[in-house]
């Protein structure tokens, strides 16, 4: 017997018995087998080394004092890391009451002593090959849902940048923000705000979202668009409709999707919301306050600041230093007071960004 202190191609049996005479016997059956083996004789012992071991499957003996089997098991279970790994009950405890107690606990199988050695020896080796089938599917499903992420990654960048490519001058606009955006979130939640819903996923659902922000601007003319000079209230009433733009084609991939995604609803959030203003002056809605979803509000801050340091036809670049002041001038009227004190906390990686991702 040995504990398996390196890695191994050959699978781990860890058998739990507080008799090792026991032990000695169901080792005896179970050599044929090309396994490695280690064991515990209480289990508490059996739980502390089953975490260090993590083994292939878990032969388990029910009646041991202090912590018996099912009790165990029921701690064993709520471990993620080591909750699925299949486990037989090899016990003395015929009664039928105990075999459904243990099947329900979640074994995979209940062997009754005394057992043929054959008969265990094939349980054993199908539950072994079972474990194996399943942990190489699972492998299968995280390999190809990665591949799906990554796709799915390159085809949202895509089709922001379809909007950037109409207007050459914002340049790596898409990668700054994103980068901005997962700054401010950051810092929000070392703040102690928003920490419900800022979680690690909601951070990286909006960090995604993020380049399609502008995806609206796809069905803006030309003509105002790229207009080198100041727009005229009425083209400026139709650039503000690429919020609304945005909205419907997010929605239109709903629609073709056939349901909602979280990542679709967060998308469809920041293109309709990121240039609401915090007094409610913004448009397409005139929302203020929090009736601006978070994910807008997150957005504005990163938005307005990149196009404050960019050039464009119709204005020069500023600095970083006067980018932050305006920013901050417009604390609690453009944006959410939390949201530019986030910005305060994390303005030198902001800066930091804006040279690294510079056009």
């Amino acid at each position: 017997m040995n504990s398996k202190t390196k890695k191994s191609s050959r699978p781990l049996i860890f058998i739990v018995d507080d008799v090792p005479e026991n032990i000695q016997i169901a080792l005896s059956h179970l050599q044929e087998l090309d396994c490695e083996f280690a064991y515990a004789t209480t289990g508490e012992q059996a739980l502390e080394r089953i975490k260090a071991a993590h083994p292939q499957l878990i032969l388990m003996d029910v009646m041991m004092p202090g912590m018996s089997g099912f009790e165990a098991v029921v701690e064993l279970k709520k471990e993620r890391v080591i909750a699925d790994i299949p486990v037989i009950f090899l016990t003395a405890r015929a009664e039928s009451a105990d075999i459904t107690r243990g099947l329900e606990l979640g074994a995979v199988d209940y062997i009754v002593k005394p057992f043929n050695g054959a008969e265990l020896r094939s349980r054993v080796q199908n539950h072994l090959e079972l474990y194996a089938y399943r942990s190489h599917l699972e492998e299968l499903v995280e390999q190809r849902t990665h591949e799906t992420e990554q796709l799915k990654d390159v085809i949202i960048e895509a089709m922001g940048e379809m909007a950037e490519y109409r207007d050459p001058e914002t340049g790596r606009h898409i990668q700054r923000t994103r980068k901005y955006v997962e700054l401010v979130s950051v810092s929000l939640v070392e703040n102690g705000h928003f920490v419900d819903q800022l979680t690690y996923e909601y951070i990286d659902l909006l960090q995604k979202s993020a380049p399609l922000h502008d995806i609206g601007k796809v069905a803006i003319r030309d003509s105002i668009l790229l207009k080198p000079g100041k727009l005229t209230a009425e083209e400026f009433d139709e650039m503000k409709k690429h919020t609304l733009f945005g909205e419907e084609v997010i929605a239109n991939l709903e629609q073709m999707a056939g349901y909602s995604t979280s990542f679709l609803s967060c998308a469809k959030e920041i293109a309709g919301s990121h240039h609401e203003k915090y007094d409610g002056s913004g448009y397409p809605r005139g929302l203020a306050g929090k009736n601006i979803p978070l994910a807008g509000r997150i957005m504005a801050i990163a938005d307005v600041y990149d196009a404050l340091i960019s050039k464009r036809v119709y204005k020069d670049a500023i600095s970083h230093a006067d980018a932050l002041q305006i920013m901050l001038d417009g604390k609690g009227s453009h944006f959410d007071p939390l949201l530019i004190d986030a910005l305060v906390k994390v303005e030198p990686q902001f800066y930091k960004v804006a040279l690294a991702y510079r056009d």
